[in-house]
């Protein structure tokens, strides 16, 4: 069976999972919120026939199973429901509802549209304006920053602008995320916002939404020749983009580096391996897979262009799945020192099977273990150096984990 790669998620916990998450808290005004819970390693795809190996924990159940009490269910709905339902929709929930019957939040069914997003979603990939909300002093919605080159960015936008109304209606009271899903909408729609800008200016900007891709990796020189490269997600621009990330920073002459993890949910597990690989020289374990296929494992590509320069990895309760595995790898291989905060602890395998349809099935085949030999699932990686991020360090905009990783490097 060929390999996919992807990582999962888990929606109905996103609120929970997002919870202790670092620095400014702010959401993507888009069709999909860019902070999505992208929880699990995922591998493998199919073609819509799942066959159970000799591995399987399940080979005592029978070869088909029985479905005339489910057909006896649907009868009476059928006979009896007082309401529409069509065929599509009874398929659906019954499919759904095989894979709730596991137990397991991160065995789930997506239908074609579900499936769709889900990949929208791993790839940082939108429908909206661009513009990063978040909320002032006084709880009014605001504009933390536009993203360069979208939407929100041509029309004007700028930091500290105050959304007073959306389409006219009042913003008065609104969290970010409320915001953002009134302000969110197909690509080629258009939503109009009354801004408060400086306090006194008002202006009404009318904004065409757009799908919009944004990039994970961003990076920096700090003080001190110090190169910060933050990753908000494994997608599939992350290999290329920490490859030239890396380069500049050699190019520069940069001596340290941060390496930015926090609020990381996850992402692809080639990305994870290819940004292992910039410290890891070639054949160094990055992370063993261990469940229904056998033991499968993932070593350094050998592009170790920070191959012995001082690093710290940023972490916090954010940092799942992908995150924790690069965290691991580096730490494990003496590559890096960590801080922060425990992370969340994600060390279960999802294999994607894509169905002729669409639709797809996400289903754990596996546990993952750092190259020490641990697998993290509910107990996260706890770093070398706990720092904690205090509710008024972010409120005064004061990164004290950050301010720890420079102080390190600097010793």
């Amino acid at each position: 069976m060929a390999k996919k790669d992807k990582i999962t998620h888990v929606r109905a916990q996103m609120k929970q999972k997002l919870k202790g998450l670092s620095g400014r808290y702010v959401r993507i005004a888009a069709g999909v919120i860019v902070a999505v819970v992208i929880f699990g390693l995922g591998v493998g795809v199919g073609d819509g026939r799942i066959a159970f190996t000799s591995g399987s924990m399940n080979g005592s159940l029978p070869s088909n199973l029985n479905y005339a009490s489910v057909n006896q269910v649907y009868q009476l709905l059928k006979q009896k429901y007082n309401g529409t339902l069509t065929e599509t929709q009874l398929l659906d929930g019954m499919k759904a509802g095989l894979a709730q019957s596991t137990g397991d939040p991160y065995t789930e069914y997506f239908t074609a549209a579900e499936a769709k997003q889900f990949s929208d979603q791993l790839n940082n990939s939108f429908s909206g304006i661009g513009a990063e909300l978040g909320a002032d002093s006084n709880g009014n919605v605001e504009i933390i920053a536009p993203i360069a080159g979208t939407p929100a960015a041509n029309a004007g936008l700028k930091p500290k602008d105050v959304i007073a109304t959306i389409n006219g209606a009042s913003a008065a009271g609104l969290s970010p995320d409320t915001a953002v899903n009134k302000i969110r909408g197909q690509a080629g729609t258009k939503v109009t916002l009354g801004i408060i800008r400086n306090g006194t200016q008002q202006l009404t900007i009318t904004i065409t939404r757009a799908n919009i891709t944004v990039p994970s990796v961003t990076t920096k020189v700090l003080p001190g020749n110090i190169g910060y490269m933050q990753i908000t997600s494994f997608s599939n621009d992350t290999a290329n983009l920490a490859a030239k990330a890396a380069q500049s920073f050699k190019d520069a002459g940069v001596k340290k580096v941060i390496l930015d993890l926090r609020g990381n949910p996850g992402g692809l597990l080639t990305a994870a391996v290819s940004v292992s690989s910039l410290w890891l020289p070639e054949g160094k374990t990055v992370v063993t897979e261990r469940g229904t296929y056998g033991d499968e494992v993932s070593t350094a590509t050998g592009n170790d262009i920070l191959a012995g320069v001082p690093t710290v990895v940023l972490v916090d309760a954010g940092s799942a799945s992908a995150s924790e595995i690069t965290a691991g790898a580096l730490h494990d291989n003496d590559a890096a020192y960590l801080i922060g905060v425990k992370t969340f602890g994600k060390g279960i395998v999802q294999q994607l099977i894509d169905f002729n349809d669409g639709s797809e099935l996400k289903v754990t085949i596996a546990s993952w273990y750092r190259p020490n030999g641990k697998n993290i699932n509910k107990q996260g990686i706890t770093p070398d150096q706990i720092v904690t991020l205090s509710d008024a360090d972010k409120k005064a905009g004061n990164d004290s984990q950050l301010t720890a990783a420079e102080a390190y490097l600097n010793k």
